[in-house]
Protein backbone atom coordinates (compact mmCIF):
# COMPACT_ATOMS: atom_id res chain seq x y z
CA UNK A 1 0.00 0.00 0.00
CA UNK A 2 2.84 2.48 0.91
CA UNK A 3 4.43 1.71 -2.28
CA UNK A 4 0.95 2.64 -4.57
CA UNK A 5 0.56 5.77 -2.54
CA UNK A 6 4.09 6.42 -3.69
CA UNK A 7 3.99 6.04 -6.77
CA UNK A 8 0.50 8.27 -7.38
CA UNK A 9 2.61 10.77 -5.48
CA UNK A 10 5.04 10.86 -7.87
CA UNK A 11 2.54 10.62 -11.06
CA UNK A 12 0.91 13.75 -9.29
CA UNK A 13 4.19 15.46 -9.41
CA UNK A 14 5.00 14.87 -13.06
CA UNK A 15 1.53 16.10 -13.68
CA UNK A 16 1.75 19.50 -11.45
CA UNK A 17 4.89 20.14 -13.47
CA UNK A 18 3.12 19.96 -16.98
CA UNK A 19 1.50 23.07 -16.05
CA UNK A 20 3.41 24.99 -14.04
CA UNK A 21 6.13 24.94 -17.03
CA UNK A 22 3.71 27.10 -19.12
CA UNK A 23 4.35 29.61 -16.39
CA UNK A 24 7.41 30.33 -17.10
CA UNK A 25 8.25 33.64 -19.57
CA UNK A 26 11.63 34.94 -20.98
CA UNK A 27 14.77 33.84 -22.19
CA UNK A 28 16.16 30.35 -21.05
CA UNK A 29 19.21 30.14 -18.67
CA UNK A 30 21.77 27.79 -18.14
CA UNK A 31 21.73 26.02 -21.36
CA UNK A 32 24.84 23.92 -20.37
CA UNK A 33 22.70 21.38 -18.48
CA UNK A 34 21.45 20.08 -21.95
CA UNK A 35 25.01 18.97 -23.25
CA UNK A 36 25.76 15.53 -22.51
CA UNK A 37 27.65 14.09 -19.74
CA UNK A 38 27.00 10.19 -20.05
CA UNK A 39 28.83 8.88 -22.88
CA UNK A 40 26.56 5.75 -23.27
CA UNK A 41 23.10 8.20 -22.96
CA UNK A 42 24.98 10.57 -25.61
CA UNK A 43 26.16 7.86 -28.01
CA UNK A 44 22.19 6.75 -28.66
CA UNK A 45 21.13 10.34 -29.15
CA UNK A 46 21.56 12.65 -25.95
CA UNK A 47 19.13 12.69 -23.36
CA UNK A 48 17.97 9.22 -22.89
CA UNK A 49 15.92 8.59 -19.74
CA UNK A 50 14.98 5.00 -20.53
CA UNK A 51 18.17 3.25 -20.70
CA UNK A 52 18.55 0.55 -17.50
CA UNK A 53 22.54 0.44 -16.97
CA UNK A 54 24.89 0.18 -14.27
CA UNK A 55 25.59 3.79 -15.19
CA UNK A 56 26.09 6.78 -12.43
CA UNK A 57 26.37 9.53 -14.91
CA UNK A 58 22.66 8.80 -15.89
CA UNK A 59 21.53 10.67 -13.16
CA UNK A 60 21.96 13.56 -15.40
CA UNK A 61 19.33 12.86 -17.36
CA UNK A 62 16.89 10.92 -14.92
CA UNK A 63 17.51 10.32 -11.65
CA UNK A 64 15.06 7.53 -11.31
CA UNK A 65 18.04 5.20 -13.19
CA UNK A 66 20.14 5.55 -10.57
CA UNK A 67 18.55 2.49 -8.71
CA UNK A 68 20.44 0.13 -10.88
CA UNK A 69 24.31 1.90 -9.90
CA UNK A 70 26.54 -0.35 -8.02
CA UNK A 71 27.07 0.80 -4.44
CA UNK A 72 30.18 2.80 -3.71
CA UNK A 73 30.56 4.04 -7.47
CA UNK A 74 33.20 7.29 -8.08
CA UNK A 75 32.85 8.84 -11.76
CA UNK A 76 34.40 11.86 -13.75
CA UNK A 77 33.70 13.11 -16.59
CA UNK A 78 35.56 15.22 -20.06
CA UNK A 79 34.20 16.41 -22.96
CA UNK A 80 35.62 18.85 -25.96
CA UNK A 81 33.43 21.55 -26.54
CA UNK A 82 33.72 24.45 -29.18
CA UNK A 83 37.32 26.15 -29.06
CA UNK A 84 39.18 25.91 -26.29
CA UNK A 85 36.09 24.91 -24.25
CA UNK A 86 35.71 21.86 -21.68
CA UNK A 87 33.28 20.29 -19.64
CA UNK A 88 34.13 18.53 -16.61
CA UNK A 89 31.87 16.55 -14.40
CA UNK A 90 32.03 14.11 -11.61
CA UNK A 91 29.57 12.02 -9.60
CA UNK A 92 29.59 9.58 -6.59
CA UNK A 93 26.64 7.13 -5.93
CA UNK A 94 25.65 4.99 -2.61
CA UNK A 95 22.90 2.40 -1.99
CA UNK A 96 20.95 3.27 1.09
CA UNK A 97 19.51 0.14 2.55
CA UNK A 98 17.66 -2.24 0.48
CA UNK A 99 15.71 0.04 -1.94
CA UNK A 100 17.03 3.11 -2.05
CA UNK A 101 20.21 5.46 -3.91
CA UNK A 102 21.97 8.35 -3.16
CA UNK A 103 23.95 10.68 -5.36
CA UNK A 104 26.06 13.63 -5.91
CA UNK A 105 27.27 15.28 -8.76
CA UNK A 106 28.85 18.27 -9.77
CA UNK A 107 29.69 19.22 -13.64
CA UNK A 108 31.79 22.61 -14.84
CA UNK A 109 31.62 24.02 -18.63
CA UNK A 110 34.43 26.25 -19.17
CA UNK A 111 34.22 28.29 -21.97
CA UNK A 112 37.94 29.34 -21.61
CA UNK A 113 39.42 32.98 -22.50
CA UNK A 114 37.42 35.89 -24.17
CA UNK A 115 37.77 39.46 -25.16
CA UNK A 116 35.93 42.08 -23.50
CA UNK A 117 34.90 44.84 -26.20
CA UNK A 118 32.98 47.75 -26.03
CA UNK A 119 29.95 48.69 -28.54
CA UNK A 120 32.41 50.13 -30.59
CA UNK A 121 34.47 47.05 -30.43
CA UNK A 122 37.61 48.60 -28.90
CA UNK A 123 39.01 46.14 -26.37
CA UNK A 124 38.58 46.26 -22.54
CA UNK A 125 40.54 43.20 -21.36
CA UNK A 126 40.21 39.87 -21.08
CA UNK A 127 37.88 37.92 -19.17
CA UNK A 128 36.76 33.95 -18.12
CA UNK A 129 33.11 32.64 -19.00
CA UNK A 130 32.23 29.61 -16.89
CA UNK A 131 28.99 27.78 -15.73
CA UNK A 132 28.56 25.42 -12.75
CA UNK A 133 25.97 22.81 -11.78
CA UNK A 134 25.65 21.35 -8.39
CA UNK A 135 22.94 18.23 -7.66
CA UNK A 136 22.10 15.75 -5.05
CA UNK A 137 19.67 13.19 -5.66
CA UNK A 138 17.59 10.05 -4.09
CA UNK A 139 16.19 6.99 -5.68
CA UNK A 140 13.83 4.67 -4.18
CA UNK A 141 12.74 1.03 -5.57
CA UNK A 142 8.59 1.92 -5.25
CA UNK A 143 7.75 -1.82 -6.91
CA UNK A 144 10.13 -4.37 -8.36
CA UNK A 145 9.24 -2.97 -11.53
CA UNK A 146 9.45 1.21 -11.10
CA UNK A 147 11.85 3.51 -9.58
CA UNK A 148 11.70 6.95 -8.43
CA UNK A 149 14.01 9.92 -8.28
CA UNK A 150 14.49 13.63 -7.53
CA UNK A 151 17.32 15.36 -7.33
CA UNK A 152 18.06 19.57 -6.49
CA UNK A 153 20.17 21.58 -8.17
CA UNK A 154 22.11 24.49 -7.86
CA UNK A 155 23.49 26.30 -11.26
CA UNK A 156 25.64 29.46 -11.21
CA UNK A 157 26.65 31.28 -14.95
CA UNK A 158 29.81 33.54 -13.98
CA UNK A 159 30.73 35.67 -17.37
CA UNK A 160 33.16 38.20 -16.18
CA UNK A 161 31.81 40.67 -13.46
CA UNK A 162 27.94 39.09 -14.18
CA UNK A 163 26.78 36.26 -11.89
CA UNK A 164 23.72 34.71 -11.65
CA UNK A 165 22.16 31.64 -9.64
CA UNK A 166 19.16 29.15 -9.98
CA UNK A 167 17.66 26.66 -7.93
CA UNK A 168 16.09 23.80 -9.21
CA UNK A 169 14.80 19.87 -9.67
CA UNK A 170 14.19 16.99 -11.37
CA UNK A 171 11.62 14.55 -10.59
CA UNK A 172 12.03 10.81 -12.69
CA UNK A 173 10.05 7.55 -13.00
CA UNK A 174 11.51 4.21 -14.60
CA UNK A 175 9.61 1.59 -15.61
CA UNK A 176 11.45 -1.84 -15.93
CA UNK A 177 10.70 -5.31 -16.89
CA UNK A 178 13.86 -7.29 -16.83
CA UNK A 179 12.24 -10.93 -18.68
CA UNK A 180 10.92 -8.90 -21.69
CA UNK A 181 13.68 -6.45 -21.64
CA UNK A 182 11.85 -3.17 -21.76
CA UNK A 183 12.17 0.35 -19.93
CA UNK A 184 10.11 3.57 -19.51
CA UNK A 185 11.83 6.46 -18.62
CA UNK A 186 9.89 9.56 -18.48
CA UNK A 187 11.45 12.85 -16.53
CA UNK A 188 10.77 16.20 -15.49
CA UNK A 189 13.79 18.36 -15.39
CA UNK A 190 14.81 21.71 -14.53
CA UNK A 191 11.91 22.99 -12.64
CA UNK A 192 12.81 26.18 -10.77
CA UNK A 193 13.89 29.64 -11.06
CA UNK A 194 16.60 32.03 -10.53
CA UNK A 195 17.60 33.88 -7.36
CA UNK A 196 20.02 36.06 -8.59
CA UNK A 197 20.12 37.38 -12.04
CA UNK A 198 23.07 38.48 -14.75
CA UNK A 199 20.72 41.73 -15.58
CA UNK A 200 17.27 43.07 -14.38
CA UNK A 201 15.49 40.74 -16.36
CA UNK A 202 14.31 37.39 -15.07
CA UNK A 203 15.09 34.17 -17.33
CA UNK A 204 13.31 31.30 -17.44
CA UNK A 205 14.99 27.57 -16.41
CA UNK A 206 15.58 25.31 -19.29
CA UNK A 207 12.87 22.82 -18.34
CA UNK A 208 12.54 20.02 -20.19
CA UNK A 209 9.68 17.31 -20.05
CA UNK A 210 11.06 13.93 -21.86
CA UNK A 211 10.08 10.57 -21.76
CA UNK A 212 11.56 7.42 -23.97
CA UNK A 213 11.55 3.60 -24.11
CA UNK A 214 14.33 1.13 -24.34
CA UNK A 215 13.88 -2.12 -25.94
CA UNK A 216 15.95 -5.39 -26.14
CA UNK A 217 16.12 -7.88 -28.60
CA UNK A 218 15.33 -11.18 -26.76
CA UNK A 219 17.12 -13.55 -29.12
CA UNK A 220 20.22 -10.70 -29.93
CA UNK A 221 22.66 -9.02 -27.86
CA UNK A 222 20.83 -5.44 -28.99
CA UNK A 223 18.94 -2.44 -27.84
CA UNK A 224 16.81 0.45 -29.54
CA UNK A 225 15.73 3.24 -28.23
CA UNK A 226 13.25 6.06 -28.72
CA UNK A 227 13.29 9.61 -26.55
CA UNK A 228 10.76 12.48 -27.19
CA UNK A 229 12.03 15.34 -25.70
CA UNK A 230 10.87 18.82 -24.42
CA UNK A 231 7.01 18.17 -25.06
CA UNK A 232 5.88 21.49 -23.89
CA UNK A 233 7.55 23.95 -26.29
CA UNK A 234 6.02 22.97 -29.92
CA UNK A 235 6.08 27.21 -30.82
CA UNK A 236 7.36 28.11 -34.10
CA UNK A 237 10.50 30.23 -32.49
CA UNK A 238 11.95 26.73 -31.34
CA UNK A 239 12.71 25.51 -34.56
CA UNK A 240 14.84 28.13 -36.10
CA UNK A 241 18.15 26.62 -37.83
CA UNK A 242 21.36 27.96 -37.94
CA UNK A 243 20.96 29.42 -41.41
CA UNK A 244 17.72 31.25 -39.84
CA UNK A 245 15.41 28.40 -42.05
CA UNK A 246 11.96 28.15 -39.80
CA UNK A 247 10.36 24.09 -39.73
CA UNK A 248 6.70 24.59 -40.47
CA UNK A 249 4.24 21.50 -40.30
CA UNK A 250 3.88 18.04 -39.12
CA UNK A 251 7.86 17.97 -39.27
CA UNK A 252 7.81 19.64 -36.25
CA UNK A 253 7.05 16.35 -34.52
CA UNK A 254 10.55 15.07 -35.84
CA UNK A 255 12.61 17.61 -33.64
CA UNK A 256 11.63 16.16 -30.54
CA UNK A 257 12.96 12.49 -31.18
CA UNK A 258 15.91 10.81 -30.96
CA UNK A 259 16.78 7.15 -32.16
CA UNK A 260 19.13 4.90 -31.13
CA UNK A 261 20.75 1.64 -31.29
CA UNK A 262 23.37 -0.74 -29.18
CA UNK A 263 25.42 -3.76 -30.40
CA UNK A 264 26.57 -6.26 -27.47
CA UNK A 265 29.25 -7.89 -28.13
CA UNK A 266 30.15 -9.27 -24.49
CA UNK A 267 28.90 -8.53 -21.67
CA UNK A 268 31.31 -5.95 -21.11
CA UNK A 269 31.31 -4.15 -24.09
CA UNK A 270 28.70 -2.35 -25.71
CA UNK A 271 28.97 0.33 -29.09
CA UNK A 272 26.15 3.06 -30.02
CA UNK A 273 24.59 4.92 -32.61
CA UNK A 274 22.43 7.65 -32.61
CA UNK A 275 20.56 10.52 -34.31
CA UNK A 276 19.05 13.61 -32.45
CA UNK A 277 16.81 15.37 -35.38
CA UNK A 278 16.69 18.30 -33.17
CA UNK A 279 19.92 18.66 -33.08
CA UNK A 280 20.46 17.82 -36.85
CA UNK A 281 18.22 20.62 -37.99
CA UNK A 282 19.31 23.79 -35.62
CA UNK A 283 23.17 23.41 -36.51
CA UNK A 284 22.12 23.21 -40.53
CA UNK A 285 23.62 25.59 -42.18
CA UNK A 286 23.43 26.08 -46.13
CA UNK A 287 20.99 23.04 -46.41
CA UNK A 288 23.96 21.00 -44.68
CA UNK A 289 24.31 19.68 -40.87
CA UNK A 290 27.69 18.61 -41.31
CA UNK A 291 26.83 15.08 -39.60
CA UNK A 292 25.42 16.89 -36.60
CA UNK A 293 22.76 15.05 -34.85
CA UNK A 294 24.68 11.87 -35.55
CA UNK A 295 26.29 10.36 -32.80
CA UNK A 296 28.70 7.36 -32.22
CA UNK A 297 30.24 5.52 -29.14
CA UNK A 298 31.31 2.60 -27.06
CA UNK A 299 32.67 1.28 -23.74
CA UNK A 300 33.94 -1.62 -21.71
CA UNK A 301 34.12 -3.21 -18.26
CA UNK A 302 36.82 -4.40 -16.33
CA UNK A 303 36.13 -5.66 -13.05
CA UNK A 304 34.88 -2.84 -11.04
CA UNK A 305 36.42 -0.23 -13.85
CA UNK A 306 33.76 1.17 -16.53
CA UNK A 307 35.13 3.63 -19.30
CA UNK A 308 33.14 5.11 -22.25
CA UNK A 309 33.55 7.23 -25.13
CA UNK A 310 31.63 8.72 -27.38
CA UNK A 311 31.96 10.99 -30.83
CA UNK A 312 29.36 13.53 -31.52
CA UNK A 313 28.28 17.35 -32.52
CA UNK A 314 26.73 20.31 -29.77
CA UNK A 315 28.23 23.12 -31.36
CA UNK A 316 28.66 24.46 -35.01
CA UNK A 317 32.50 25.36 -34.44
CA UNK A 318 33.81 21.64 -33.58
CA UNK A 319 32.85 18.13 -32.86
CA UNK A 320 32.55 16.76 -29.33
CA UNK A 321 34.65 13.97 -27.45
CA UNK A 322 33.24 12.60 -24.41
CA UNK A 323 34.77 10.42 -22.09
CA UNK A 324 33.61 8.74 -18.97
CA UNK A 325 35.78 6.61 -16.50
CA UNK A 326 34.03 5.01 -13.17
CA UNK A 327 34.95 3.20 -10.22
CA UNK A 328 33.55 0.92 -7.71
CA UNK A 329 35.42 1.15 -4.46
Amino acid sequence: MQNKRLLALALFAFHFSLFTSYAQTGTTAYEFVNIPISAHSAAVGGNNVSMVEDDVTLMFTNPALLANVTDKTLNFNFMTYMASGTKMSAAFAKQAGERGTWAVGAQVLNYGEMTETTAAMEELGKFKATDIGVQGGYTYLLTDTWSGGVQGKVLLSNYGEYKSVGLCVDLGLNYYDEERGFSFGIVAQNLGGQVKTLHEERQKMPFNLAMGISKEFVNAPIRISVGLQDLTHWKSEYYTSAGGKELNGSKRFWNHVSLGAEVFPSAQTWIGLGYNFRRGYEMKVADSSHWAGFSIGGGIGIKKFKLGVTYGKYHLAASSIIVNASYSL
